[in-house]
Formats: C-alpha cells, sequence, structure tokens
C-alpha cells in the first residue's frame, strides 16, 4: 500500500537534513579555520627569519656563539639547552607523575582522594612566573647549599657522567630550570595517569587479584598495559609543555650563551632568549636571527608532537592486533 509522506513531516525531515549540513560546514570551518592559523604562523616566522638563514646558512644551527655586537648569531645553545631542561623535566616528572597517579588511583583511603587530586589541579593553574620567582628565591639557594654538594660528591667522580656534575655553587643553572620543568608537568602528567588508570574495568583488576598477583603486579601487567597510549598521550603533553615554557625557565636558568658540559652552569632556552633579548633587540638581522630561533622551536615542537603521534598510532594497531 502507498501512503503519502505528509506535507509537516517532510517538511520537518528536510529541515533536519539542512540542520545537520549546516552544524557540519560549521565544524569543518573551525577544523579548517585551526589549521589556516597554524599554516599562517610557520609562514610568517619562516618569512621574517629567512634573511637569518640566508645570511648564516646551516651555520646558524651548529653555531654556538651569540653576539649582537659583532651580529654573530648561531643557534646551538639555545637548542641543546631546550631539549636538555626538557630532558631533565621529563626524568624527575614522569616517576613522580606515575607515584602520583597510582596512590590515587589504587592505594590512597577514599576520603583522601578528592583532596589529593584537587591539589594536583590547581597546581597545574598556577602561573609559570610564581614558579619562577620560587625557584629563584627559595630552591636556588637550598641547591646551592645542599644538594649540588651531595651531587657533586656522589657523582662528579665517575667516568663519562661525573663533568656533567660538576661546577661553582651559583645557584642558577640548565639542572635548576628543568627541575623547575618538572615541577611544572608533573600536574598535567599525574592528572592525565590519574584519568585514564581510573578506567580500567574493575573486573580486569580483580580478575589478576583473584589469579594471587599482588598489587604492583596488576599495576604493571594489567593498568599500565590497558592505559598505555593514555599514558604516552600525558607525558607527550608535559613535553610540549616543558619544550615551549618561558618565564619559569629565565628566572633560573641563568640565560648565558655559553655551551657547557656541566649541568649545573647557566645556560638558556630558545624561549628564554626570546623573552630577553627581543625587546632589545636591533637591528634587522638580530630581529630575524630571534624570529629564526622561533621558527626552530616551532619545528622541534612540531617533530616530537608528531613522533608521538607516530608512536600512538603504532600502540594503537599493536592493541587492536592482540585484541582480535
Amino acid at each position: 500500500m502507498n501512503k503519502e509522506i505528509p506535507a509537516s513531516v517532510a517538511a520537518n525531515v528536510h529541515s533536519q537534513a539542512w540542520g545537520d549540513r549546516l552544524f557540519q560546514w560549521t565544524t569543518l570551518f573551525f577544523a579548517v579555520f585551526v589549521l589556516a592559523v597554524l599554516a599562517a604562523i610557520l609562514l610568517t616566522l619562516a618569512w621574517s627569519a629567512w634573511p637569518a638563514f640566508e645570511h648564516f646558512g646551516w651555520h646558524f644551527l651548529v653555531s654556538s656563539e651569540w653576539n649582537p655586537v659583532t651580529l654573530q648569531f648561531g643557534a646551538l645553545t639555545p637548542m641543546v639547552g631546550t631539549l636538555v631542561t626538557s630532558l631533565i623535566a621529563m626524568l624527575i616528572g614522569i616517576p613522580i607523575s606515575f607515584g602520583i597517579a597510582l596512590f590515587i588511583t589504587e592505594m590512597s583511603p577514599s576520603w583522601l582522594k578528592r583532596p589529593v587530586g584537587t591539589a594536583i589541579e590547581l597546581l597545574a593553574a598556577i602561573p609559570s612566573i610564581i614558579y619562577g620567582m620560587w625557584g629563584l628565591f627559595v630552591f636556588a639557594p637550598f641547591f646551592t647549599d645542599h644538594i649540588q654538594p651531595l651531587m657533586t660528591d656522589t657523582f662528579g667522580a665517575l667516568p663519562l657522567i661525573g663533568p656533567m656534575f660538576q661546577g661553582l655553587p651559583i645557584g642558577i643553572s640548565v639542572f635548576n630550570a628543568g627541575f623547575i620543568l618538572a615541577i611544572m608537568v608533573i600536574p598535567f602528567i599525574a592528572a592525565i595517569m590519574r584519568d585514564v588508570f581510573e578506567v580500567v574495568p574493575r573486573t580486569l583488576k580483580e580478575s589478576a587479584y583473584a589469579m594471587g598477583s599482588t598489587r604492583w603486579e596488576v599495576v604493571w601487567r594489567v593498568v599500565l598495559p590497558y592505559t598505555k597510549v593514555g599514558v604516552i598521550g600525558g607525558i607527550m603533553l608535559g613535553l610540549g609543555r616543558a619544550l615551549g615554557e618561558t618565564m619559569a625557565v629565565t628566572f633560573v636558568i641563568g640565560n648565558a650563551h655559553d655551551l657547557h658540559l656541566s649541568l649545573f652552569m647557566p645556560g638558556s632556552t630558545i624561549s628564554s632568549t626570546l623573552a630577553n633579548e627581543f625587546t632589545e633587540a636591533d637591528g634587522k638581522l638580530y630581529t630575524s636571527s630571534l624570529i629564526a630561533l622561533g621558527f626552530l622551536l616551532f619545528v622541534i615542537t612540531v617533530i616530537v608532537l608528531s613522533f608521538a603521534r607516530l608512536l600512538l598510532m603504532r600502540l594503537e594497531r599493536t592493541q587492536g592486533g592482540q585484541k582480535a
């Protein structure tokens, strides 16, 4: 039997179809807008940095000289400082974040979970300049008087790594900047680890406990494999913040354009160099060299985050294969 669709129903279906299309176009516009903004930023940086790249060539990437008087600029020292401080932050921050997330999700009494979780989230909201001031006026003197002598006596005489722990106790150094960065990234990594640990099905963990597994075995063999994609995503988010952090690092790193093997000597990062010198840059080549540093920071961040995304995609495919 052939029935005609009432006009009111047809009009309603037609209206819903137009609404769906409008919603799709709107979200597509937002997505394309973000990509267009990123492309515009990259092209602007590349255009403004071109005079420095044209003048110095590849020497700009491998030179540690930075002298505004003679107009000789090289990006090696701030690039190394950016990578080393971020590496120190990750080496310190990841284990601590892992411990915090495990305590909140697996071992904390129920009445303590919410206060600790809230405190972690509040730490993420503190402005970076506060961390920098605390690092300069509180942590640096304490580190100079107590921690650095202990580390020098313990590791300074070891082969290969010994020179990295030798240096004058002056309170501002690459290591201090990395430590402050670690404190800043811990709330981000810990919060994400906590959230992904909480989504592990209780039946999986109870099954492991029923088979006689210890708490650590349950964490290592059940919780981590189930959440490894989210855990790595949280670590990469913290790494991205460490790479681009500016004010806190500027306070404690010393802002010296010298390349040292020792972690206890002053140094600089790309972001701290930009914060310190951009307002004082005089001349096209000086300004272009600073913008070139910003372009390199953009490229380094994109490479690191792209590598993280590829790693996550590989882990997702591995998990899919295991499930299949």
